[in-house]
């Protein structure tokens, strides 16, 4: 089956996101991690990008003439600092272990101006909430939570070394804002994908009291911390607030958001704010 032509997979939606912005695309280098088997990369270059592709098991890419070369994000991609106009990181980052270092890894490979685009599983729809509470899981009544049998999606070291975990790091949108934040990035566009109907049956039940905790929660917090510039903890706050009770978020059923670089790695510790005082000497 192609999956570039299911409206069910993502990889459909990345390819008419992509079609639909090909000129952004075009002429653009293009960091595809991980490439998988490259259906994405033919995609780019069909749209005039420059696609360069990487991934921890190169070998299973299956693009004739073109190469895939071999990366581990906890090593780093072996890319130039500030080399690619666009990252574009497909059902990946639920796999790794440092999620903050790979928002560090990515910023540091991006121009400033250049855009990480993320898809994952959404563990923030109502249904992965539900599967959370009632098991630790991915998805209630399907998937058991995870474990050393389940997880580990690859591990075969007749191959190599590396091991290939699977979703044992899911990640929802509001630490994937965080970490982005904290990497001098914003979000610059979340693209909905499609409805999960479990999801929609449920925000007939919950969404009164999503509403209702989330605007008490966010009420409060504008109360606290005196010590924070009021304009940006209300911008902080609400942004997170309205993310959280998002109906697109809270339904899809993935994950599909575009950040911006705004900054050097280096650069966002200078605007971080203690909550704690500091203490004193021991």
């Amino acid at each position: 089956m192609d999956h570039t032509e299911n409206p069910r997979s993502i990889k459909y939606h990345v390819k008419k996101y992509l079609s639909k912005h090909k000129n952004r695309f075009s002429g653009k280098t293009v960091i595809d991690f991980p490439a998988g088997n490259g259906v994405t990369k033919q995609i780019l270059q069909d749209i005039g990008a420059k696609p360069i592709p990487y991934d921890l098991f190169p070998e299973y890419f299956k693009i004739d003439g073109l190469e895939c070369l071999q990366a581990n994000i906890a090593e780093g991609i072996p890319a130039v600092a500030q080399s690619a106009d666009f990252v574009l990181c497909q059902e990946g980052i639920e796999h790794f272990s440092d999620q903050l270092g790979s928002f560090k890894e990515f910023n540091r490979i991006l121009k400033k101006g250049g855009s990480l685009i993320i898809t994952t599983p959404n563990y923030s729809n109502l249904r992965a909430k539900m599967s959370y509470l009632l098991s630790e899981s991915e998805r209630f009544n399907t998937i058991i939570a995870p474990n050393e049998l389940d997880s580990i999606w690859m591990s075969d070291q007749k191959v190599t070394n590396e091991i290939y975990y699977g979703h044992i790091f899911l990640i929802g949108a509001l630490k994937l804002r965080c970490f982005a934040k904290l990497s001098g990035f914003k979000i610059k566009h979340i693209q909905f994908t499609r409805l999960k109907t479990t999801s929609l049956l449920l925000m007939f039940l919950f969404y009164p009291f999503i509403l209702i905790s989330n605007w008490i929660t966010y009420r409060k917090r504008l109360r606290k911390n005196k010590d924070f510039n009021e304009q940006t903890k209300r911008e902080v706050y609400k942004e997170i607030f309205n993310m959280s009770i998002n109906p697109k978020i809270l339904t899809d059923g993935h994950l599909f958001i575009e950040f911006e670089k705004e900054k050097e790695v280096a650069e966002v510790a200078g605007d971080l704010i203690s909550v704690h005082k500091q203490y004193g000497i021991t």
